[in-house]
């Protein structure tokens, strides 16, 4: 069992602890996993570090001093052929890739998570950050949703390399 820091958020069956507070958040469709794979819908169990905090500039402030902006062309690169696997890349890419800066604020602030990171194993999946959700209690893709204040809460406080504990259930 992993020792709990009094800066680690800590997902529980009622939200997501952090900070002496319980956070109302969603996980993805595939509930929690210890086999993570790409598209599967899961959220991956175990001790998971921020590393690091991007936003959108023309739609909120900086929320740290180490947060850092999307621009346009920012994608994440979800496609395990590619050597850039489960890193940002810019546009065009010609992998398989998600774009950070959306039409909808899903991305405007997001948390990245080591899931997978720096060295990414080949299918074991990708992206599993900390962002906006599209409506209380809706399914991710397999990251954790909050929000927009939750997150912004949340993000005014994490400190890089905070942990992001997830057990199994």
């Amino acid at each position: 069992m992993t020792a709990v820091a009094s800066s680690d958020l800590v997902l529980t069956p009622a939200g997501l602890r952090f900070r002496g507070r319980t956070l109302p958040c969603s996980i993805g469709k595939g509930g929690i996993t210890d086999a993570k794979r790409e598209g599967d819908g899961a959220t991956p169990a175990g001790a998971h570090r921020i590393t690091g905090m991007l936003y959108r500039p023309d739609r909120i402030p900086p929320p740290q001093p180490w947060a850092v902006p999307i621009y346009p062309g920012d994608l994440w690169s979800d496609d395990s052929d590619d050597l850039a696997y489960n890193h940002m890349v810019r546009a065009p890419h010609p992998y398989g890739h998600e774009r950070l800066r959306r039409a909808d604020p899903l991305y405007d602030l997001v948390l990245l998570t080591d899931w997978n990171w720096p060295y990414a194993t080949k299918g074991r999946g990708s992206a599993i950050f900390l962002h906006q959700w599209r409506r209380p209690g809706y399914p991710t893709e397999g990251c954790l949703a909050f929000s927009r204040q939750t997150l912004q809460w949340i993000a005014a406080r994490i400190r890089p390399d905070a942990r992001l504990i997830i057990r199994s259930r």
